[in-house]
């Protein structure tokens, strides 16, 4: 909500620690605990370990922030947690994504003394942000939890694509930093002649491989282990697609072209930035906070990509945004726009 009065513009200043306050519940489970059963506050500082008064107040950031009602039978989640959260995602996708967001926030430290640093604030801080494929590669719950998350959060794309997208005539197809393989799954029940490759980090293809035995489609998807970043593709492909993954550039385009046969696409569906240096609304957070990194980091524009793509031998077929009305989804969240390319 955008503050109207001076009182709310202050209480955007403790908007940091609602957002800490409402990090915590996620980890620690408190909605669920409290959607099976109200407690009273004694109650939840008994059931998960945080002293009397600090869980009070807890409690009360929280029921201020709309997330939760007290009545006589105790705390519970809100009208607006139940539909929000509750009925949104799981639990453990809720507490991965608070995680996620505790992780970056060192980031933020004392940011006016740094955000004025022509390089990077987040060395001056002395805060060294955590590398995606290192991450992974180290901890394997992480991998696991990290690969479900986004299982069940690209759902409604998965869904998506498989009804609007033309796969006609396609045997084989790559998925591109596919993850746990969510959109090729989607795809291959629509189009039962498909093969699948999902191209991923090791410890992600092995919870894709799990999550792929109980699809029903297992026998049609397989997953090649690589950092396509920094290695070369495996070819043969009719179509290649990248969906929500970010990756562009000269390097990776001359890969892609070299795994696809002759006249092979090339389709990339991501929310990319409406304009140079600026950023779609749910990116903003992950724009200012790459910035703090990189000063010169810019998320990527439709047209940027199409140039590149163009430069790198590929012949642009087609561009298109999916809106609201173009879905059938009633949880997909347009937006998307899907660009095909065709090799020269």
């Amino acid at each position: 909500m955008k503050p109207l009065t001076t009182d709310e513009v202050l209480s955007l200043l403790d908007g940091s620690f609602t957002a800490s306050a409402l990090g915590a519940a996620f980890e620690l489970g408190l909605f669920w605990l409290l959607d099976a059963q109200p407690l009273s506050a004694a109650e939840v500082s008994a059931r998960l370990g945080v002293p009397g008064n600090r869980c009070r107040y807890w409690l009360q950031l929280l029921e201020r922030a709309g997330l939760l009602r007290n009545a006589d039978d105790g705390y519970a989640p809100s009208s607006v947690a139940r539909k929000c959260i509750l009925e949104a995602y799981s639990q453990d996708t809720w507490a991965f994504l608070a995680m996620e967001a505790r992780e970056a926030f060192p980031a933020l430290r004392d940011l006016a003394l740094h955000i004025r640093n022509s390089g990077s604030a987040t060395d001056a801080l002395g805060f060294v942000p955590r590398n995606y494929v290192e991450a992974m590669a180290e901890d394997t719950d992480r991998a696991r939890r990290f690969t479900r998350m986004l299982y069940e959060l690209h759902q409604p794309i998965a869904e998506e694509l498989a009804r609007c997208l033309d796969l006609g005539g396609v045997s084989r197809f790559m998925d591109l930093g596919g993850g746990s393989g969510v959109v090729s799954l989607a795809l291959l029940h629509r189009h039962t002649g498909c093969q699948a490759v999902v191209v991923d980090i090791e410890p992600v293809c092995r919870v894709g491989r799990e999550i792929a035995e109980d699809s029903g489609v297992g026998g049609r998807i397989t997953y090649h282990p690589t950092d396509f970043t920094r290695e070369e593709l495996p070819g043969g492909f009719d179509v290649v697609l990248e969906c929500d993954v970010g990756e562009y550039g000269p390097d990776l385009f001359r890969k892609v072209r070299s795994a696809l046969k002759p006249h092979g696409r090339f389709i990339i569906v991501d929310q990319f930035s409406p304009s140079p240096g600026s950023a779609r609304p749910g990116h903003l957070r992950w724009a200012f906070e790459r910035s703090l990194r990189d000063p010169g980091f810019s998320f990527r524009t439709a047209a940027e990509v199409c140039t590149e793509l163009d430069a790198a031998g590929f012949e642009i077929l087609s561009e298109k945004t999916i809106t609201a009305s173009d879905t059938t989804s009633a949880t997909f969240d347009s937006g998307h726009t899907i660009i095909e390319a065709r090799v020269a």
